[in-house]
């Protein structure tokens, strides 16, 4: 049995495709470290720091001008809110008295108030000052 089996590949003998070989830099050609690398980046940063610094100063400046016209306008709501108080009480007297002119039980009396004219069944009554 030990006749039909494969002969086992030699570990050491080389295998059929060829191992790729590593590239190596030349040590001669390394470029020159420049003499600040960070130079770039520190001049971007400043750049970036001065360009947010100025629109927070426009952002500041226009929220103190802001300021003003908005307290102007909280001045004119509250007016505005007094005046609707005053004119939501006037309409609700007018719309009683408009109720009161409209409810039949009342008629007369509303009639006789707008007329001056007495119904048949009153006397006008006049008080008049005794004493001279």
């Amino acid at each position: 049995m030990s006749a039909l089996r494969k002969p086992l590949e030699n570990p050491t003998a080389p295998s059929e495709r060829p191992l790729p070989r590593r590239r190596v830099a030349p040590q001669g050609q390394r470029q020159p470290k420049p003499k600040n690398q960070y130079q770039g980046v520190a001049v971007e940063t400043g750049l970036k720091v001065i360009v947010n610094g100025v629109l927070s100063v426009a952002a500041i400046a226009t929220l103190a001008n802001l300021f003003p016209y908005y307290w102007s306008q909280q001045s004119k709501l509250q007016e505005l809110r007094t005046q609707v108080r005053s004119t939501e009480k006037e309409v609700a007297e007018l719309q009683s008295n408009f109720n009161r002119s409209f409810d039949p039980t009342q008629a007369g009396s509303v009639m006789q108030e707008q007329s001056g004219r007495l119904a048949p069944n009153q006397r006008r009554v006049v008080l008049t000052n005794q004493n001279p």
